[in-house]
């Protein structure tokens, strides 16, 4: 078995990100010398880990356990409410810490409550899903949703450590995994270029949890957000690029009341955007059809029915990517080069939306 690969992230809160496998011992130095209390977020499937977890702390930090819904169920104001609430009844302090145990929606709001428990206590997170550890848990965006659309209400706020166990990927349903390959490949699409070749070179090994290429691809996914949050913490210039996909992904999550997997609704809003790139010659056919090649191979849909159009465009104007109601989006002037289309008009995008109409 390989050696963790550790993959430090500058420029706010310097922290690593571990991959590897059986991580479980560098949990309590990730915590540091000064905790003494944590409050445990978790999902109900991982119950059996985050008890195990406070067993294997025991007598170095008190662990207390917070379960929360799961999926996107868990981002809701109530739910970060009961976890403040546990909080206080647990004095925990400015020295204390919050561990986030879970899928991408666990460690949003673990991030979340961390960052808003007396202005900011320590957190570690330990994501336990392919998005998760390439996306959700890496670059210190936390957020919850609203009524009125994704990810509106959040703070930044960097975790002392990221502790990507692949181990614990092992028993992940195979849906799942190819969900989150979308985050993947679209690292692929606009940085790492050598991802989409091991894609197309053998998919089954890529997205193989047991295997290495698996591991590599996982690793390579977070050196590209890595590189992009060091240089760009706080999203005011380039970590926009990461964004590839999500104005209208977000919009599908929406219109489907976070019933679709976030891999799912991205790899709609992917293909949506190299068509978009099409219309305006930034990207060329091949380009395009190998957004459908990839996405397809990873079973991920690649279109969303003509007559939600009206509701995709109202969640758009909300998204907070959004600037004064002037949509923008990221596209691709070739596969691994990023441009910003702003304010494109409503035709365009409807002629972009029937491309991938069902």
């Amino acid at each position: 078995m390989t050696d963790p690969v550790r993959i430090p992230i500058r420029g706010a809160g310097d922290y690593d990100v571990v991959v590897g496998h059986d991580l479980g011992d560098l949990l309590a130095d990730a915590l540091g010398p000064q905790v003494r209390k944590a409050l445990l977020i978790h999902q109900p499937v991982q119950t059996r880990r985050a008890e195990a977890i406070r067993e294997r702390l025991a007598g170095r930090v008190e662990v207390l356990l917070a379960e929360v819904p799961d999926a996107e169920e868990a981002k809701r104001i109530e739910v970060a409410a009961f976890c403040w609430q546990v909080l206080g009844q647990a004095d925990l302090t400015r020295s204390d810490a919050v561990i986030g145990l879970g899928g991408g929606a666990v460690t949003d709001l673990a991030g979340f409550v961390a960052a808003t428990w007396l202005r900011g206590v320590r957190l570690v997170l330990l994501p336990t899903s392919v998005l998760g550890m390439v996306d959700a848990a890496v670059g210190g965006k936390t957020a919850i949703n609203t009524a009125e659309g994704k990810n509106l209400v959040g703070a930044f706020h960097a975790p002392a450590a990221v502790l990507a166990d692949l181990d614990v990927l092992e028993t992940l349903p195979r849906n799942d995994v190819l969900a989150g390959f979308a985050e993947v490949a679209k690292c692929g699409f606009i940085a790492d270029t050598a991802i989409l070749d091991a894609l197309q070179r053998d998919v089954e090994a890529a997205t193989d949890p047991g295997s290495p290429v698996f591991a590599d691809l996982v690793a390579r996914a977070i050196r590209v957000k890595a590189e992009v949050v060091s240089e760009d913490f706080r999203e005011s210039g380039r970590r926009e690029i990461l964004n590839y996909g999500h104005t209208l992904g977000h919009a599908v999550e929406y219109a489907e009341r976070y019933q679709w997997r976030h891999g799912s609704a991205i790899a709609v809003g992917m293909v949506f955007a190299a068509e978009l790139a099409r219309l305006v010659g930034r990207l060329d056919d091949a380009g395009v059809e190998l957004h459908r090649e990839i996405l397809g191979s990873l079973t991920l849909p690649l279109g969303y029915p003509a007559g939600r159009w009206p509701t995709l465009v109202a969640a758009m104007r909300r998204d907070k990517k959004a600037r004064g109601g002037m949509l923008r989006f990221i596209l691709l002037d070739g596969i691994g080069r990023t441009s910003v289309l702003n304010g494109p008009e409503d035709d365009l995008l409807y002629s972009a939306y029937s491309e991938i109409a069902t």
